[in-house]
């Protein structure tokens, strides 16, 4: 397990064990935390899909939420696939994890602290010769954030995330993405079991909040690696 003797700073991904677990929320909350801190924060995200859905991207949702200095997108594909896949389908040309080394390392300049928020989970195929988050992570010389659901099946999901960060020298802390407002015995019970060292909780619809609110409470949602206040072992012992 990965212990964190200071606050995070330089590049940092923000993965998860699954694609829907919270990663752009999570991603704007620390943006924001950090930003009240006194930090200045870029966000990269090196692939956007489902762009033809018309929905919000998630560079959009951060601004929304956070509003940090610095929002970039990389490469967009139409198709709501894993980035590979999308650019295969649309007959786009896939991104090199070198341009998205090279991207990430730009956009980072003159800020304390570059989110990088993947796709889907940590070995989605994100380009060409399938690199993926980890990829970059281990080329950034990145920590991991790995966003995590509180329900069932997350205790495996989560295990080997960890695994397979441990495996590639990639340091990693976890948050839970969306715990719920009434959580159930499953989720108290998991919140107990949950592997990894846990930095961070964001609330159950934090998304929907309006800019000031969601700035103001952010800091209290993660705790001093991600630049806020939260006490973990305090919300872990709601689980026992």
């Amino acid at each position: 397990m990965t212990r964190a003797t200071r606050p995070l700073t330089g590049p940092v991904i923000v993965t998860g064990t699954d694609t829907g677990v919270g990663k752009t929320i999570v991603t704007a909350a620390i943006a924001s935390a950090a930003t009240r801190a006194g930090l200045r924060v870029a966000v990269v995200k090196p692939a956007q899909t489902g762009i033809i859905t018309g929905e919000e991207t998630d560079a959009a949702t951060i601004t929304r939420l956070a509003n940090p200095p610095t929002v970039r997108t990389l490469a967009a594909f139409a198709d709501a696939l894993a980035p590979l896949a999308a650019a295969r389908v649309s007959g786009e040309r896939p991104l090199t994890v070198m341009a998205a080394y090279l991207g990430v390392r730009d956009a980072g300049r003159h800020h304390d602290l570059t989110l990088v928020e993947g796709a889907g989970g940590l070995l989605v195929s994100l380009g060409e010769n399938r690199w993926t988050i980890a990829d970059l992570a281990t080329s950034l010389g990145a920590s991991a954030v790995v966003v995590v659901r509180p329900g069932l099946g997350t205790l495996n999901h989560t295990a080997l995330t960890l695994e397979a960060l441990e495996r590639r020298n990639i340091p990693a802390y976890v948050v839970i993405g969306s715990w719920p407002a009434e959580p159930e015995l499953v989720h108290r019970t998991n919140l107990h079991d949950l592997p990894g060292e846990l930095v961070g909780a964001v609330p159950e619809g934090a998304g929907s909040m309006a800019r000031s609110v969601f700035q103001r409470e952010a800091p209290f949602w993660l705790s001093r690696v991600l630049h806020g206040e939260f006490d973990p072992a305090a919300f872990r012992a709601r689980g026992k």
